[in-house]
């Protein structure tokens, strides 16, 4: 007799993060994890140093000083907000607390990786949800509630395809499904979508909505792994009871509070995010590869076929350059894409235009 895993436990496939070294070279750039290419802010190293003094101490046990920055910044209850290690626990909380065994949670066809994992681990039956033009379908999704679905996932933005569901779609959304359903609005890359909200009017007046963010993509601290939630103060209550007390660190804690309140590093952050995607993409498209309009700090790039996305990503390569292959997100033809700064994406722009003019 061996040992035997719950059911479901080996359904899950093993996390690939993206490649980071290219063997023999020491110039690699790495734009396949969408990463900021300015790194944390300056205040946050700060607060990190600082912090350092004190880890022979246990943290907070609330994360009170952090929900309250995130609150003040955003104008946010904080007795609303939930904090966790990046928003991937955060998601972990809800599909766990409000789902398990012979409940349905859904999710969309191209959504975040970790969502089948997260189904998996509460035990509940996933349900994948075509989209439409490589677009969030809300039809869709409505049509695939039935009397056992518990949770809905939507990532917006999405990645990797970037593309976005207007708030009057997510509107329809909560309106059309039961109240006893948690919908969740799976926010990281909110900042660099310009005009977007992340779900916050949403989840401040919708008792079974919750949004989501993270630190690890505009704040530049994924390595640390924080993230967040908003929602329904009775949500909150329930997703709180199963977060182990010491979840974030007194260095996480420091971090997150110093980057949040640093709106000028985010707004320049966004900023050349914004000017070097859209550069990038029209770069793209010049060079006849089609690629929907981005939402993101990242451009899927969708090629002619999956061996010339192969040929392709081999000579980035050769270039020294890291891209992100997503053919497990059903995209074999297609390569994410981190928008770097200025001289990174024309780096970028002058690999692909090589290959180009010599393919």
């Amino acid at each position: 007799m061996g040992i035997t895993p719950q059911p479901g436990i080996m359904d899950i496939a093993l996390y690939q993060g993206g490649k980071s070294a290219i063997a023999g070279r020491t110039d690699v750039l790495k734009l396949s994890s969408n990463e900021n290419p300015l790194g944390p802010p300056p205040s946050a190293l700060a607060a990190l140093a600082k912090a350092a003094a004190g880890v022979h101490l246990y943290p907070s046990t609330d994360h009170a000083g952090l929900r309250l920055a995130i609150g003040e910044v955003h104008g946010l209850d904080p007795d609303r907000v939930i904090c966790g290690v990046g928003s991937d626990e955060v998601l972990q909380f809800v599909t766990q607390a409000f789902a398990g065994p012979g409940d349905e949670i859904i999710h969309t066809e191209h959504g975040f990786s970790l969502y089948p994992v997260l189904i998996h681990m509460a035990g509940a039956t996933a349900v994948k949800v075509a989209e439409r033009e490589r677009q969030v379908d809300i039809d869709a999704i409505i049509a695939a509630v039935t009397p056992r679905t518990r949770v809905i996932l939507v990532t917006n933005p999405g990645n990797p395809t970037g593309t976005m569901v207007p708030v009057s779609k997510l509107e329809r959304l909560v309106d059309a499904v039961r109240d006893d359903i948690v919908i969740v609005l799976d926010g990281a890359y909110t900042e660099y979508a310009d005009g977007y909200d992340g779900g916050t009017a949403l989840a401040g007046s919708r008792p079974n909505v919750l949004m989501t963010r993270t630190f690890s993509k505009i704040y530049g601290l994924g390595g640390l792994r924080i993230g967040w939630g908003y929602a329904d103060r009775e949500m909150i209550d329930v997703m709180t009871r199963i977060r182990q007390p010491f979840n974030l660190s007194v260095l996480q804690l420091s971090a997150a509070e110093a980057a949040i309140r640093d709106r000028v590093w985010v707004e320049n952050c966004a900023a050349l995010n914004s000017a070097q995607r859209a550069r990038l993409t029209g770069a793209l498209r010049q060079l006849g590869w089609a690629c929907d309009e981005a939402h993101g700090n990242f451009v899927l790039a969708r090629l002619a076929d999956e061996a010339e996305a192969t040929a392709v990503d081999a000579a980035l390569q050769a270039d020294g350059i890291l891209v992100r292959r997503v053919g497990g997100y059903g995209f074999p033809e297609g390569l994410r894409i981190t928008v770097g700064d200025e001289d990174q994406t024309g780096r970028v722009i002058t690999a692909l235009t090589r290959w180009r003019e010599g393919a």
